[in-house]
This record gives structure tokens, C-alpha cells and sequence, in this order.
């Protein structure tokens, strides 16, 4: 048998497959992504899904926790196309060191949080960083799970940040670790505007 007819079958083997898998997804519905785990891209992951769901006229919604006020690329881009953000502000936690004030600021952000994941007109929620609040207890788990639950059928749910809560991880539908291979900050290499934020 020639290589290009084995090479056929094979496709077609494949093809079929995935036709299969596709006939059976039928439900329709938003779905709660976490993309955790200690390697880099788990935000990045989170604003190209969010570009793309602007990039098809989808209403997004971002709350940012731990992030500071310099300079945001996704923001810069994104709040002209229409996409709130809410941020918490504060900076780094290792850099404010205060934990009352950094608890505050997370409960007026999450407020924010909250409304967004009961607006209908929107079709995705990105809860950037949402895993450390809750981590540090600045967040009650069970009100986040509340929410996340009581959400609008159709709206579409993404937690990033490393060290996601089992009972977070069990909600959702869609879980990608990132695992560190390699990383330039290792080798003293500063982190780049426009590459890294």
C-alpha cells in the first residue's frame, strides 16, 4: 500500500473520531475554566479568550486581584473594545505586607465581582488571580462558589492563579495546569513590557 493511501486511512480513522466526539457535545452552556499551576500563561490564556470573545461582539467582564497601577497591554487594548475592568490595586501582597488593608481591597473588588457574575449581558467573567484570595482567606471560598453557581446559564467563567482550591477545581469544566519548563526571570532576565505585562 502506498504511503499516501495509508496515510488516508489514517485521516479518515481520525476524522471519524472526532466527528464522533463532536455529535455527542450537545449541551449548550457557559462554562467555568481555571487555568492554574506554577508556569507561566495563565493570564495571558485568559485575555486571548477574552480577545477572542471580543473579536465575536461577546460582552466581557475583568476583575483583576493583586495587580498594581502600572501600565496593563490587555487593558490598554480591551476597555476601548468595551470590557470592564475593576482592579484591586494594591500591588503585589509581598509588597504591602498588610493584611487588613489587602483584605479590604479585595472585598470592594470582589463587589464588583460579584455584580458582573449575575449580569446577564455579559458572556465571560475573568476572575484573574481569584486563587489567592482565597488561598490567603481574604475571599470566603463558599460566597465564591455561590456565585460562580447562581451565574447566568449562558456565561463563561475563567480563574486563574496558581494553587486553585480542590472544591474550585471540581466546579469547574475546563482545568489547564501551566507547568514551568523553563523560564527567563530564572537566568536574570526582567520582565518585559509587552511580553510579560
Amino acid at each position: 500500500m502506498a504511503i499516501d493511501e495509508r496515510y488516508k486511512q489514517r485521516q479518515q480513522r481520525l476524522k471519524e473520531h472526532v466527528d464522533a466526539r463532536v455529535a455527542t457535545a450537545t449541551e449548550e452552556r457557559g462554562i467555568l475554566m481555571v487555568f492554574t499551576g506554577n508556569g507561566k500563561g495563565k493570564t495571558t490564556a485568559a485575555f486571548g479568550t477574552a480577545t477572542r470573545a471580543v473579536g465575536h461582539q461577546k460582552q466581557v467582564g475583568v476583575i483583576q486581584f493583586i495587580k498594581g497601577e502600572w501600565p496593563n497591554g490587555e487593558r490598554n487594548l480591551l476597555e476601548p473594545a468595551g470590557v470592564e475592568f475593576q482592579v484591586m490595586a494594591t500591588g503585589f501582597t509581598w509588597d504591602t505586607q498588610d493584611r487588613a488593608s489587602d483584605t479590604l481591597a479585595c472585598l470592594e473588588v470582589w463587589q464588583h465581582g460579584k455584580r458582573m457574575l449575575q449580569d446577564p449581558a455579559l458572556d465571560l467573567v475573568i476572575l484573574d488571580e481569584l486563587t489567592y484570595m482565597v488561598s490567603f482567606d481574604y475571599l470566603p471560598l463558599a460566597e465564591v462558589v455561590e456565585a460562580l453557581t447562581q451565574r447566568p446559564t449562558h456565561q463563561s467563567v475563567i480563574i486563574t492563579g496558581r494553587g486553585c482550591h480542590r472544591d474550585l477545581l471540581a466546579l469547574a469544566d475546563t482545568v489547564t495546569e501551566m507547568r514551568p519548563v523553563k523560564h527567563a526571570f530564572d537566568n536574570g532576565i526582567q520582565a518585559q513590557r509587552g511580553i510579560d505585562w
